[in-house]
């Protein structure tokens, strides 16, 4: 019996144990409901707030739709401020709570799998929502995240080109984090369209996904590359491509290179619409969030999750898995993507210096 299998039969055998108990209770006069045995607390930890998605979009999206699915479950948040040891702490206050799934998007993946491996012996499965969690993990719920760095070095190459030679001057990499496993998946999809294609002249991992210390790095890249030699820069999400575009700026550039993105951050899609950022990739979250939520009521209810799964391997256990399919935005299909799909209202777009493009481009 596998993971998975062993969680259901826990949680089952104390769902008849549960029934049992209220079909007593109800002989004596005393309180109880087979309903009961269908709800239950469920813990979401999510990993920081740098990062506008996790407070605007993930949570509120997770819990709706928790909410949609069972009225008699709970949601135990906590949010870790992108401290992998406050992380550990708030899943062991969680499974001291009496929660029944854990739904973790890791700080650090190699460290969760201490939030993992504790949460199993309690008989408590766990859902990896959007970084693949080590350790023995029951669903896994994200994006096909090599797919993402293959999109953004794609669209990099392609507008490079249109300038003439990919080759003419410097492409600057800045990645993310080194202890966010999807980071080296957004970076080898990258290199993958990159690699023999463009001169890399700089490349930084950066901690935390912190914009302060990209912008740091970029302005390093600027000082040892040259202003005048750097045509491109691939930023593996918005906050990110927002410190290097902040760097640029300061150091006075005439025109800025093609910058890279991901997540569609607002600010980020109206940098887009004036011509400071080239794309950002756009990951639907609500699909994402809402699987997440399906994974988490099924498994509190003692039920395998029903959707259709691929397999990814987080080097401990084979995983069962739901990949998203990501989609590149630029200036082109802003309307088309995240206006379209409600992500977010014009209104909210089309402020500032995005007012008048937005007008050019019939967004309203």
């Amino acid at each position: 019996m596998n993971g998975i299998g062993r969680r259901a039969f826990a949680v089952g055998a104390a769902a008849a144990l549960a029934l049992g108990a209220a079909a007593c209770g109800g002989e004596s006069g005393g309180g109880g409901t087979t309903e009961q045995a269908k709800g239950g607390k469920i813990g979401l930890l999510l990993p920081e707030t740098k990062t506008t998605r996790y407070e605007a979009f993930d949570r509120p999206l997770f819990e709706a739709k928790v909410k949609a699915l069972c009225a008699d479950c709970t949601i135990e948040y906590q949010n870790a401020d992108q401290d992998a040891n406050k992380q550990l702490s708030q899943a062991e206050s969680m499974l001291t709570a009496g929660v029944k799934v854990l739904v973790l998007d890791a700080v650090d993946a190699k460290a969760a799998a201490n939030i993992v491996t504790k949460a199993e012996q309690q008989g408590v499965p766990v859902v990896a929502y959007d970084r693949l969690a080590s350790g023995p993990v029951d669903y896994y719920i994200s994006f096909d995240n090599q797919k993402v760095g293959q999109l953004q070095g794609q669209a990099l190459l392609d507008e490079l080109k249109k300038g003439g030679d990919a080759k003419r001057g410097e492409v600057v990499m800045i990645n993310g984090a080194p202890t966010d496993p999807n980071a080296a998946d957004f970076k080898k999809g990258a290199h993958s369209v990159l690699d023999g294609q463009v001169t890399v002249g700089k490349e930084y991992d950066t901690p935390d996904w912190s914009p302060d210390k990209a912008q740091q790095q970029m302005e390093a890249a600027i000082s040892a590359v040259g202003k005048d030699n750097i045509i491109g820069v691939y930023a593996a999400n918005d906050g990110t491509g927002g410190g290097a575009i902040a760097a640029m700026k300061g150091a006075g550039f005439d025109k800025l290179p093609p910058v890279t993105g991901q997540d569609a951050e607002l600010a980020a899609v109206q940098r887009i619409l004036t011509g400071e950022q080239f794309m950002t990739v756009y990951k639907a979250i609500k699909p994402e969030a809402e699987t997440a939520a399906q994974m988490a009521v099924d498994l509190a209810q003692g039920k395998k999750y029903a959707g259709k799964t691929t397999t990814m391997n987080n080097g401990d256990v084979d995983v069962p898995s739901v990949l998203l399919t990501p989609v590149a935005v630029t200036k082109d299909n802003v309307k088309d993507t995240v206006i379209a799909d409600g992500f977010y209202k014009a209104a909210d777009v089309c402020k500032d210096d995005a007012a008048k493009v937005c007008e050019e481009l019939g967004i309203s």
